[in-house]
């Protein structure tokens, strides 16, 4: 808070004084805040930039994984079962004959209005028991169906339960089934269930509710099915407790859907020249992004002022021989021969005068049509270079770049030390120049209130002249 001084000893606007001087006393400061600006967005370039070169180094390893390039298509000759190719398939083809869908068991009970009691008039104990043999008990709270139905989905057993309409008895009174699904699809959530406790069930006391009249299993629980090699001595059959096969062969998976059953469906596995051809792509373009974005903050700007002179002025990273050399380890990556003799442009990868890259996607796809095997490797061990080249510069411990950010950020805090000391030491020269001004102000006041004194005495002199009159003279 800046501090009033009316001045009034001496008639002189003190505020304005000191602040004018504080003004000249800042200047050092304001030096130093303008370098920590300057600072910080340089570190803000530096981080995009060491962010595009992480990015460029997780796609560029991924390419040059190992089976990074085993990309296959998987298509089918029905529309209702789709297949999926990954990377340890083979190209070829193959015929299955669908016997059956896979299906959840649902059961329903007969109509109720209130579910029934035991000998002793509690609500009736129910017993679900699964594919296993695994018995689980539940004790309703009361014969409401929806205490029923809640007892049922909290025990965690093989089947939840729901509440379902059924109508009116003959007094016009709400009748319910409850309606019952396995948890699991397949063969596998089969279930049963029993009205008594697990151990009338064992004792084989306890009564299947779907033997009363009026009950019934809608859906059976089911395995899909599917025949290799049908009608030969070969034939094979495979099952999924759902409708989707996994590795029916190596590497692929069918799924099927309605429609499928009865008929003969052949599934092709073919080289997804597509896939590896847009990885080549997106290489080149992530390497391009990173080198315009260098190139961007290393251009030199030409002015030309009013009269005629010219001035030059850098970008940010202009003369900074780290991401120099990060330009020229990404371009050298992407640029020269493999090992095995071939020019990354013999897969239509070229470099232009301005240093960055086009990709001939054509020329690409017909390098991996005539050469499978050369063309991926030749890619991997591209893209393996251009992963550890920006790697080398955006790594969170070691990385070129990272370290000129950290760099930066030191300075920055440094500054932001030296910036609060100034504060402290602005605040001091302030009010030591309040306490000399106010006190010179105070020497003012005294010795106009003197010299008033001395002229009202000196004009009470006998024969003295008075003030007008000795001003007139």
């Amino acid at each position: 808070m800046a501090i009033s001084i009316n001045g009034l000893g001496s008639g002189l606007d003190l505020t304005s004084i000191i602040n004018s001087l504080m003004a000249v006393e800042a200047l050092p400061q304001q030096q130093l805040r303008q370098t920590q600006a300057t600072d910080q967005g340089v570190i803000g370039v530096l981080q995009t930039l060491n962010g595009k070169a992480s990015a460029l180094s997780a796609l560029a390893a991924k390419s040059s994984a190992p089976g990074a390039l085993n990309l296959f298509t998987a298509t089918t000759s029905s529309s209702a079962v789709t297949a999926t190719a990954g990377s340890t398939a083979t190209a070829g083809t193959f015929s299955l004959t669908f016997n059956q869908l896979a299906q959840t068991q649902v059961d329903v009970t007969a109509s109720m209005s209130a579910w029934p009691t035991d000998s002793t008039g509690a609500p009736a104990a129910l017993t679900l028991v699964d594919s296993t043999g695994k018995q689980t008990q539940v004790t309703p709270a009361s014969t409401s169906l929806d205490d029923v139905v809640s007892a049922i989905n909290a025990a965690g057993g093989p089947a939840k339960a729901l509440k379902v309409a059924a109508g009116t008895d003959a007094s016009g009174n709400p009748l319910y089934r409850l309606q019952l699904t396995a948890t699991k699809s397949g063969a596998a959530g089969a279930f049963k269930v029993y009205q008594g406790t697990a151990a009338q069930v064992t004792g084989g006391t306890a009564t299947d509710l779907m033997t009363k009249p009026g009950a019934a299993v809608v859906t059976a629980a089911q395995d899909a099915s599917a025949t290799l090699y049908a009608g030969t001595a070969a034939a094979q059959t495979i099952t999924s407790s759902t409708n989707a096969f996994t590795n029916i062969v190596s590497g692929v998976n069918v799924t099927a859907a309605t429609g499928a059953v009865g008929g003969s469906v052949t599934v092709t596995v073919a080289a997804d020249s597509a896939g590896i051809t847009k990885q080549a792509s997106d290489l080149v373009s992530a390497v391009n992004d990173l080198l315009s974005n260098i190139s961007s903050n290393t251009k030199v700007t030409t002015s030309i002022s009013p009269t005629g002179g010219s001035s030059a002025s850098g970008g940010v990273f202009t003369g900074d021989s780290t991401i120099n050399g990060l330009a020229d380890s990404i371009t050298n990556a992407l640029y020269l021969p493999t090992s095995n003799g071939h020019s990354p442009s013999d897969l239509g990868i070229s470099i232009q005068q301005d240093g960055s890259f086009t990709f001939d996607s054509s020329k690409f796809s017909a390098a991996l049509a005539a050469d499978p095997a050369g063309t991926e490797s030749t890619l991997q061990e591209i893209a393996g270079r251009v992963a550890t080249a920006a790697k080398n510069a955006s790594d969170p411990v070691s990385g070129s770049i990272t370290a000129l950010v950290s760099g930066r950020q030191s300075e920055v805090a440094d500054l932001a030390s030296q910036i609060s000391d100034w504060d402290a030491r602005l605040a001091e020269r302030k009010a030591a120049l309040t306490a000399l001004y106010t006190a010179m102000d105070t020497s003012l006041g005294a010795l106009k209130s003197q010299q008033s004194w001395l002229t009202s005495q000196i004009a009470g002199l006998p024969g003295a002249p008075s003030p007008s009159t000795s001003s007139s003279k």
